[in-house]
């Protein structure tokens, strides 16, 4: 998730015109114009933004399990209902008809299953007596049970004419809204159990106290989204009011738009006040993080440590005069160790042991640093600059460290004596600032920095309230990176940054 924020954060201030930054004075009349801006105190809330539509969450078809005439329709569409209230009636004149049908079928059942139980008993005692064969007592039995038989295919179709009368009576299935109204009074409907096609649907039941919102969110939000976030849902009839959501389910199956892959995300909303209406636009912000009370600065002041070098020679800097040690190893490397605390970590800020080309030997160089784990990286990726160990052989180190615990994967070190129960350090990434200073000459810093938004980042470390920084534009980076690429493989093929054997530029 951190990531992806410090990479927009980068995109975003290589993006940004020079014309919307803020202008500041020139250092020198004869030198370049510099862009400075300050930086402030705030918060930073970041949120995932989303449109979508509100809808009830359970949303109830009422059919008719009996065919016939609409004789009465009792409610109409708004109309809050309980479960079980009547809603409309059907013709009962047929299932009226088959109901005293089978009634009279039932009571020729019982008279008929009487009648073969004296018979049956007659013919036992007349069996007993020897005046009747065994073949007639036989078929005396075999009339007994298809009377039985008989009884119970009567009592069968009584019981399901007697459902079939209630079926008139159409009823609510649950507590709710009549959101919509398909027939009218005098329509002929059919049975929903007969009929191939379903039947057709009378009304449309909801239960509008719980609603939710369907939107579709970007896959690049995605790997921040988890079901129990908060949101804030907005809708046009009330621009002044807030609906607090929380979101209930992220469903797996993508779906793409304009060639852009989003995901169905659902939002539940308590709708108890009754203010949302099924089928309103909602604008959703789901609220992925926040930093309170925190130095923050604009994007646009923020450099990637690989291009310090280039943002320092668009600035007028002489490269030979800045130490750039500083900004070993930051590209990609993580952790909390603050700016000015890892200003003088460089890759001879931990000697590397000669013959350390093992990667046993690089573990114990690495291990034995006591300068936390940017360090360790800085002395592998110096060891593997003057040739010393291969790359495969530091991912192996870095791995072994890491399960060993001897290194804070991707996260600010455990503080020793710190609150065990507290909640875990944000994530945090170097990066470089270039602040302007009481000479007027601009010096690069290393910093690190947190969460970002579109317009500002927050920095950790290596930056206060109120420090004047200077802004280098897209235009003039990308203007250096190939002059200060050339200029560090005319100095010899060594490393951009000063550090490493010969034949190993970057």
């Amino acid at each position: 998730m951190i990531d992806r924020r410090y990479r927009a954060a980068f995109a975003l201030a290589g993006a940004i015109a020079l014309g919307a930054c803020q202008t500041g004075e020139a250092a020198e009349d004869t030198g370049p114009r510099l862009l400075t801006t300050t930086s402030t105190r705030g918060d930073l809330l970041l949120r995932a933004e989303a449109t979508g539509t509100i809808e009830p969450v359970r949303e109830v078809e009422v059919k008719s399990m009996a065919s016939g005439e609409l004789l009465r329709l009792f409610t109409d569409i708004g109309d809050v209902v309980q479960r079980g209230t009547l809603l409309a009636e059907i013709d009962p004149r047929d299932v009226e008809n088959r109901f005293n049908q089978t009634e009279a079928d039932l009571k020729v059942a019982q008279a008929q299953l009487q009648i073969a139980r004296a018979q049956l008993e007659r013919q036992q005692q007349l069996l007993d007596a020897q005046v009747i064969t065994q073949s007639e007592f036989e078929s005396a039995t075999l009339s007994f049970a298809n009377a039985e038989a008989s009884l119970v295919r009567a009592e069968t179709n009584f019981e399901l004419a007697e459902l079939q009368m209630a079926d008139v009576s159409i009823r609510a299935p649950m507590d709710g809204t009549i959101i919509q109204k398909n027939v009218e009074e005098g329509a002929v409907i059919q049975s929903a159990a007969s009929n191939v096609s379903g039947g057709a649907a009378l009304f449309v039941m909801a239960n509008l106290g719980e609603m939710q919102v369907r939107t579709l969110v970007d896959e690049t939000d995605m790997g921040d989204l988890e079901p129990g976030l908060a949101a804030v849902v907005r809708v046009e009839a009330y621009p002044d009011r807030t609906f607090q959501g929380t979101v209930d389910k992220i469903e797996p199956q993508a779906t793409v738009e304009q060639n852009v892959t989003m995901f169905p995300v659902i939002i539940s909303i308590d709708n108890r006040s009754g203010l949302l209406r099924p089928g309103m636009n909602a604008e959703v912000e789901i609220e992925i993080d926040e930093a309170l009370d925190v130095v923050m600065v604009p994007n646009n002041a923020i450099v990637q440590t690989s291009d310090v070098g280039p943002a320092a020679m668009a600035l007028g800097l002489d490269l030979e005069s800045l130490d750039m040690s500083a900004f070993m190893g930051g590209r990609g490397a993580r952790g909390g160790m603050g700016a000015r605390g890892a200003a003088g970590a460089g890759p001879g800020g931990a000697a590397a042991p000669s013959g350390g080309a093992t990667p046993a030997g690089a573990a114990a160089a690495a291990g034995a640093s006591t300068e936390g784990p940017m360090a360790q990286v800085q002395a592998l990726r110096a060891q593997v600059e003057a040739g010393e160990i291969t790359q495969d052989s530091m991912r192996a180190v870095m791995q072994s460290l890491r399960a060993g615990g001897g290194m804070a994967a991707g996260r600010t070190p455990t503080i020793p004596g710190g609150d065990p129960s507290a909640a875990p350090p944000r994530e945090t990434m170097p990066a470089a600032v270039f602040v302007l200073g009481a000479d007027s000459i601009p010096e690069p810093r290393l910093v690190q920095i947190g969460i970002g938004d579109w317009d500002n980042t927050q920095v950790v470390s290596g930056v206060d309230e109120g420090e004047t920084l200077v802004i280098v534009g897209a235009a003039q980076l990308q203007a250096q990176q190939d002059a200060f690429l050339q200029r560090m493989r005319q100095r010899g093929g060594g490393s951009p940054f000063g550090g490493g054997g010969p034949g190993r530029g970057r």
